[in-house]
């Protein structure tokens, strides 16, 4: 293998390790993702979501372009490209070095978009009980005269089972229509739909 790089001089050699190195760690990172050895760590190893719009830059931006995933797919971009334009197109050094530099700029800014778009794929998944006021349903056990039973709500896309009460203390019996007036603490209070 040695033979097969002797010709090279110092720059594509530059170039080849940038590449090597690069491309090392974007497949060990794909491949720790499939085998779900990859941590998700940020800094310090605590989690944190960093808003970036056009009109405010945070000060954190930096460190997260300066991630492994970007200075690896910087470096790995930056050898591949830089070798091809010097090695293989001819070019001058000055521009082998900024097509490289360009496109690892450019392969850094594909990166964060790709993560900023699957951060945008995420949700909590918490539903807050607050917001099932005017939701309707049926009573799913049989809420007894003057205390709490069950409804099944179709709230927020999703089929789900709260505690109720009736609003006037009646009884509502397993099967009837109602809608929720009023949340008390986790205990939704229903009224009859006629």
């Amino acid at each position: 293998m040695v033979k097969a790089f002797s010709n090279f001089n110092g720059l594509e050699k530059f170039f080849l390790a940038c590449a090597i190195i690069g491309g090392f760690f974007v497949f060990l990172k794909l491949v720790l993702q499939f085998i779900g050895g990859d941590t998700h760590t940020d800094g310090g190893g605590v989690h944190s979501d960093i808003k970036m719009d056009a009109q405010h830059v945070d000060s954190d931006v930096s460190f997260r372009l300066l991630s492994l995933h970007g200075l690896s797919a910087f470096f790995m971009m930056f050898g591949l490209v830089g070798l091809a334009f010097y090695r293989q197109s001819q070019v001058g050094v000055i521009i082998a070095i900024i097509g490289a530099v360009v496109a690892g700029m450019i392969s850094v800014w594909v990166i964060g978009k790709l993560f900023q778009g699957a951060a945008r794929l995420q949700s909590s998944g918490t539903l807050k009980t607050a917001d099932a006021v005017g939701s309707t349903g049926t009573v799913y056990l049989t809420i007894p005269k003057g205390g709490t039973g069950r409804v099944s709500l179709n709230f927020q896309n999703r089929l789900r089972e709260f505690d109720a009460s009736e609003k006037n203390g009646a009884e509502l019996p397993t099967g009837t229509p109602v809608r929720v007036v009023q949340v008390n603490a986790n205990i939704l209070v229903v009224e009859i739909i006629h």
